[in-house]
């Protein structure tokens, strides 16, 4: 049988993920690298480097070089009118998170990417990493019994130079909440399943920006658990998804702190760690119980989600992240914002519906 070709992937957007997207691509055996878009000085010094076309926006690099898939790593301002672009050319689009800034928008791309058959694959990259694919397998598995609570922390501390660099990030839209939680989210939703309703408060008086920058939520899941998650980005210390999972090399690495404890009747399980600590009889909190760890070998979630990206393109497979999926992830966020504008009201994820726009 003869080998597929090789398949013609273009990128728009060459800020940081931008680029991990270019490295993956140039070492990838099921796909080259064809075209970039991206108006930055910076950028030609890459094009140079991958030996591909440079161009100032992504209509003249669709127009110019017609590739197999586009991947989005364009601010996010720009990810739905990009990913509409690619759609109405009939090209598989891999946008990275998240989806949209609002409901409406990411309607729209929903209904377009219902309404072409062409397929969206949202970058929530998390989703292809071993320790999350081994964390819900173990809950499936029904290691922990019925699962009762879930514990999440997100607390990392952001730099001034961070605020300096985009002041956008001091006004509203700017916090942890829309910036951060939104990958939490999709975690969780990864973890326990759907979450129905949340509760939130939120707080400014570390920065005093007119943007958050500490949030406790409380959660309520399609199951039956409760889950309680502490946000901020003002808060020195190592549980995060970032700092935990060693993902990233660029960040500080606890590998011994968990970010997450999902919890049922008759065990927990900690995670990125992994540590899974059951009973051997009936569960007492007299009894000891016995710690193991689930063994999973590393991977790089984003050469995984490159993998699926190329099936994807191919029709052997449908993404794993739709539009429609991603768009769960966001409204839950987004109930989370609006709870903490209210003081801490429940809201109810299906209640942050698009605004009308007659």
């Amino acid at each position: 049988m003869a080998r597929a070709r090789s398949l013609r992937l273009a990128i728009a957007g060459l800020g940081v993920i931008g680029r991990a997207h270019a490295a993956r691509v140039a070492a990838h055996g099921d796909c080259r690298l064809v075209a970039l878009a991206d108006p930055g000085a910076g950028a030609a010094a890459l094009a140079r480097e991958a030996d591909v076309p440079l161009f100032a926006d992504l209509e003249e690099m669709l127009d110019t070089t017609k590739p197999d898939g586009v991947i989005l790593a364009t601010p996010n301002e720009l990810h739905v009118p990009g990913a509409l672009e690619c759609v109405q050319r009939g090209i598989p689009v891999l946008l990275e998170k998240p989806l949209a800034d609002s409901m409406e928008d990411a309607m729209r791309l929903v209904d377009a990417e219902a309404a072409s058959r062409v397929p969206v694959l949202v970058g929530h990259h998390r989703r292809y990493g071993a320790v999350l694919e081994a964390a819900r397998a173990a809950i499936d598995e029904g290691c922990l019994g019925r699962v009762t609570a879930f514990q999440g922390s997100a607390t990392f501390a952001k730099p001034g130079s961070y605020f300096s660099a985009a002041p956008w990030r001091t006004q509203p839209g700017g916090g942890p909440i829309l910036i951060n939680l939104v990958h939490e989210v999709d975690n969780m939703r990864a973890l326990m399943g759907e979450i129905t309703q949340v509760r939130a408060l939120s707080s400014n008086a570390a920065r005093g920006f007119a943007v958050e920058d500490t949030a406790a939520v409380v959660l309520r899941f399609a199951g039956g658990a409760l889950g309680t998650f502490m946000l901020s980005d003002c808060a020195a210390g190592p549980r995060s998804w970032e700092q935990t999972s060693g993902e990233n090399p660029d960040y500080d690495h606890h590998a011994d702190e968990d970010c997450y404890v999902v919890a049922g009747e008759r065990g927990s399980l900690g995670v990125p760690t992994l540590r899974l600590r059951t009973y051997r009889g009936e569960p007492s909190w007299q009894t000891p119980l016995q710690t193991r760890r689930v063994s999973v070998a590393p991977t790089d979630p984003l050469v995984r989600q490159l993998d699926h990206f190329c099936e994807v393109i191919r029709g052997t497979a449908a993404p794993r992240v739709s539009a429609e999926d991603a768009a769960r992830t966001l409204r839950t966020t987004l109930a989370v914002a609006e709870s903490a504008r209210q003081g801490g009201a429940a809201i109810s994820i299906e209640s942050v519906q698009p605004r009308s726009t007659s």
